[in-house]
């Protein structure tokens, strides 16, 4: 199978709150933390989408270098990888927010020796991208993304957050962490013939 997935709080946890509370208090401004959850960082502060852009440029991209992995998600991918699966890494990190969203990207996955045949970077239509390039499955944390997918017939599977617990009833196969994860797209290949 031909398996794309997400990496921000999806193969890692993003501590946004945190980056976000310490960068207002260094520099003094007027914002608050409204949503410690939120799985994007204009949704955590009642902030514009400029003001995280300049949060970023200041040294914020560092809540995306220094993120840690989810448990289980290299180990994970290397099944995959080893048992013959094409794996996409697919990210919505945007060029205007990160510079160069491929380079940060690649570094994060090669620090931490995650497998992978594409990184595909600047991706905001995922669902689309997936159905062009005949992928099978999505992996996702990110709702729009999830619901995309399947509107354009790719299995998606809601890596779930707090951020999204409330929504995992919409979709077939959610996984809170990566045993979860795993378990819904051996499910998947076996519908499909195939192992994972």
């Amino acid at each position: 199978m031909k398996i794309a997935i997400d990496i921000d709080d999806t193969l890692n946890v993003i501590e946004r709150a945190r980056y976000a509370a310490a960068y207002i208090q260094k520099e003094g401004l007027p914002f608050r933390v409204v949503d410690p959850f939120a799985n994007a960082f204009v949704r955590v502060c009642d902030w514009r989408e400029e003001d995280v852009i300049r949060f970023i440029g200041a040294g914020g991209a560092a809540a995306f270098m220094e993120a840690l992995p989810r448990e289980g998600a290299q180990k994970t991918l290397c099944r995959w990888k080893e048992a013959g699966h094409t794996i996409v890494i697919l990210t919505a990190r945007l060029k205007s927010w990160f510079g160069d969203p491929y380079a940060i990207s690649y570094e994060w996955l090669k620090r931490y020796d995650f497998p992978f045949d594409e990184l595909v970077a600047d991706c905001e239509e995922k669902g689309k991208y997936c159905k062009e390039h005949k992928v099978d499955v999505l992996i996702d944390d990110n709702l729009t993304h999830c619901r995309s997918a399947k509107e354009h017939g790719v299995t998606p599977v809601l890596a779930v957050c707090k951020a999204t617990e409330a929504f995992r009833g919409e979709f077939e196969y959610v996984g809170e962490d990566w045993e979860g994860i795993a378990a819904c797209v051996a499910k998947i290949a076996e519908r499909k013939g195939e192992r994972a």
